[in-house]
């Protein structure tokens, strides 16, 4: 990697680091999940500061279902979609595809993701991983990455685990002392986020999801950060299958 690349991905880490600090309750930073080129450039013009890749609605793109698009497939399509647009990328790579964290470190620079999701819970067997041990994995991909990619902490609780706000705030510190930016307590409650983000001490993710608070409401509510899961992807395939529905008619 050439120091000018090296130089640019720090600069565009930096960058989308800074972007979730310093926010006003209802300005919480919020990121469009594309999950091609096309939709990169879609939510890039319209005027969004960064973005953030989900692995649900590029898995669909792909033909696969979340959780099974190989790695080289994923790191693929996050190189399409850094390289269609000119603001930061966040890339949601699920826990990892087994990769050690040097070469899952590299994988993303190379794909032009400056940013990542790391989850803490197994797709296949639907476990949590034990904290400690994801914290020193998280430790080892900070240490591997520098200040390169901003590292959030996907913390399964409400997903798999014990459904409490002490079980999330438990791992989410955890996280942060090993490096972590920003935790994602994955369909926390609303009501909880301020506690959580006030537990942990860094900022925190939360899931914006059709008929829920919207992402001004969640930042109220205690969310420096939106996303949108696959949300965004069903979407726009509902819109196809209405012009499909159409055209048949």
């Amino acid at each position: 990697m050439s120091e000018r690349v090296d130089d640019a991905k720090h600069a565009g880490a930096e960058a989308l680091r800074a972007l979730h600090h310093g926010r006003a309750a209802d300005d919480p930073l919020v990121l469009p999940g594309p999950w091609d080129a096309a939709s990169a450039r879609v939510f890039a013009d319209a005027g969004f500061a960064a973005l953030a890749t989900p692995s649900a609605g590029v898995s669909a793109s792909l033909g696969y279902e979340d959780g099974a698009a190989p790695a080289d497939e994923m790191f693929a399509a996050i190189r399409r979609i850094t390289r269609a647009v000119d603001v930061p990328v966040s890339a949601d790579v699920e826990a990892g595809y087994g990769l050690e964290p040097r070469e899952l470190v590299e994988r993303l620079l190379e794909a032009g993701a400056v940013g990542c999701n790391l989850e803490d819970s197994d797709s296949a067997t639907r476990r949590l991983v034990e904290p400690r041990e994801q914290a020193d994995r998280l430790a080892a991909v900070r240490a591997a990455a520098g200040d390169a990619l901003v590292i959030n902490a996907r913390i399964d609780t409400f997903l798999r685990g014990d459904r409490t706000t002490g079980a999330a705030v438990e791992r989410g510190k955890l996280y942060a002392a090993a490096g972590a930016d920003c935790v994602y307590p994955i369909l926390a409650p609303p009501s909880l986020l301020a506690e959580v983000a006030a537990g942990v001490g860094v900022p925190v993710n939360a899931l914006c999801r059709p008929g829920g608070p919207s992402p001004r409401e969640l930042g109220v509510l205690g969310a420096a950060r939106v996303t949108f899961g696959g949300g965004l992807q069903e979407q726009a395939l509902e819109a196809v299958r209405d012009m499909a529905r159409g055209l048949r008619a």
